[in-house]
């Protein structure tokens, strides 16, 4: 069961872990061509494009000019420990042991505007450029366009090599949107997360975060390869609901 994810805004660079497995991102060169248009562009035009304040600009224009293509340790670290979003305080990879890091490599994807995929081993430096940006470049006029059919190219070789029959959508809209699933060879698990409130169950935001990165958490924690596998799932109180369920939709209340 390969698991994908959304990436986080806020990052950090500076917690320590202890763990000296890496790898590159796979679409270097692609990278390499986004972060050359971004370069181009004043604080003022990312501020625009990115909808973003004047300090945040200024940042990410920093962050664009010193990114290079030479990841190595000292200039990058390991993706899986530098997202720090809602959906990454579910999945704490602090509790993770090193067998847990391994089998995360190879079956959980982070979804992402600049490297297009990225396994948790990934190096990566500070950016932030969300895959619903409409950044004009000279695929089309949005990371949708320039995207194009890569991702969902590298998820079919990744769901064959590890001979997997699921794609776990754990990603928000906004990244999902970037996989072609009809084009899936597998069979897609969409996952919805409810919570009572004033009677009724509803999907809460701040709490839909969490639980994705609880549930990703799971099945890497468990190496969980099927579905009923999967309803057993009751982390942060959730526990399955099959009365709002379907075959490609599970439901999870508390």
């Amino acid at each position: 069961m390969i698991i994908i994810l959304s990436p986080a805004k806020t990052l950090d660079f500076e917690k320590k872990y202890n763990c000296s497995d890496y790898t590159v991102p796979s679409f270097l060169n692609e990278s390499e061509y986004l972060i050359s248009e971004l370069k181009n562009k004043s604080e003022t035009a990312l501020s625009k494009l990115m909808g973003i304040s004047s300090k945040l600009s200024a940042l990410n224009s920093s962050r664009y000019k010193s990114w290079s293509v030479d990841f190595n340790k000292s200039n990058s670290r390991q993706s899986i420990f530098c997202f720090k979003g809602g959906v990454y305080v579910g999945l704490d990879v602090d509790s993770f042991s090193k067998k847990n890091l391994l089998y995360s490599q190879n079956y959980l994807k982070i979804i992402s505007g600049l490297h297009g995929v990225l396994n948790p081993f990934d190096l990566i430096q500070p950016y932030r450029l969300e895959m619903g940006t409409k950044l004009k470049t000279k695929q089309g006029s949005n990371l949708y366009e320039f995207w194009g059919s890569k991702i969902t190219n590298y998820l079919n070789k990744n769901l064959e090599s590890t001979n997997s029959q699921f794609l776990l959508n754990l990603a928000s809209n906004e990244y999902s949107s970037s996989v072609n699933f009809k084009r899936i060879n597998a069979s897609i698990l969409n996952i919805k997360f409810l919570d009572k409130k004033n009677e009724k169950y509803k999907i809460i935001s701040f709490f839909a975060k969490k639980a994705r990165g609880a549930m990703a958490s799971f099945v890497i924690k468990n190496e969980i390869k099927n579905i009923n596998q999967l309803k057993e799932f009751t982390g942060l109180g959730y526990s399955f609901d099959s009365s709002q369920s379907t075959n490609d939709l599970l439901t999870f209340i508390r």
